[in-house]
């Protein structure tokens, strides 16, 4: 599970999952280079991360609702660091939540942006450095939809499946380079976002806070909401040695709520 030797570049990482990942691989010996859009978090987050191993983190600042601005940013910094990336962590907010008929076609326009073509630009810019130290990790952040859709999430269930298959379509395409490519599928885990659906929800219901996550937990086997950390866990095993022979799967990390194998 030791990451020091390992450079690590991970999206959103100014709050929620994604920062709760950056810590977990800084924890663990690699070196954080953070990717959100908002530069006063992030310094706060960089500064923040554990060095075990003596590691130096630093930032990026780029908004994923840019590809090209993205893909600028991270060419600008492999430019000054040939040796590049060995841990790709594709992380970004989710769709707004509503009915698939209620989105108009933008919606569906913009996600596929942040989430497919950023993850294509990112994926085009840190394998050949991948590929060149013999050693790579791609592990998407998406949702437990892949598997199951889940009510009143049209446009994230579309995206975040189109997430999945460009990553298994990777995961072929790469493996025999010593690249792995998998997705963590959070379940109901505890972040801004969380926050966000249940207040929907109050709001569309009348019920209160308790009666929308009472409702919540009784779909949850373990009868509990989700710790960012827990998904981080999945995240840095995955991202480590001795996760070598495991590429383009799919992992849940939901308490069990989702109801497929």
């Amino acid at each position: 599970m030791q990451l020091s030797p390992y450079h690590a570049l991970v999206g959103g990482s100014s709050q929620g999952i994604g920062r709760a990942v950056a810590e977990a691989l800084a924890s663990q010996g690699a070196t954080v280079t953070l990717l959100a859009r908002n530069e006063a978090r992030l310094r706060e987050a960089a500064a923040a991360l554990p060095t075990p191993a003596g590691q130096r983190h630093d930032f990026l600042v780029a908004d994923f609702t840019e590809p090209a601005h993205l893909a600028a940013v991270v060419a600008e910094y492999l430019a000054a660091h040939p040796a590049g990336f060995q841990l790709l962590v594709n992380n970004t907010g989710g769709p707004a939540a509503g009915p698939l008929l209620a989105a108009p076609g933008a919606a569906f326009e913009v996600a596929f942006r942040q989430h497919v073509v950023c993850n294509q630009l990112l994926g085009q810019a840190l394998v050949p450095g991948m590929v060149a130290a013999g050693y790579g990790r791609i592990i998407n952040i998406i949702s437990t939809s892949v598997k199951t859709p889940l009510p009143g999430l049209g446009v994230s269930n579309t995206i975040r499946g189109a997430v999945a298959s460009w990553a298994k379509t990777l995961a072929n395409e790469v493996a025999a380079q010593g690249i792995t490519v998998n997705n963590v599928l959070p379940g109901a885990t505890i972040t801004q976002r969380h926050t966000s659906l249940i207040e929907k929800k109050m709001a569309e219901t009348g019920q209160s806070q308790a009666e929308v996550e009472a409702t919540m937990l009784r779909q949850i086997p373990a009868g509990r909401f989700g710790q960012a950390a827990e998904v981080a866990a999945a995240v840095a095993f995955l991202a480590s040695p001795a996760a070598g022979y495991i590429t383009g799967t799919s992992l849940p990390v939901d308490g069990g709520r989702t109801g497929s194998l």
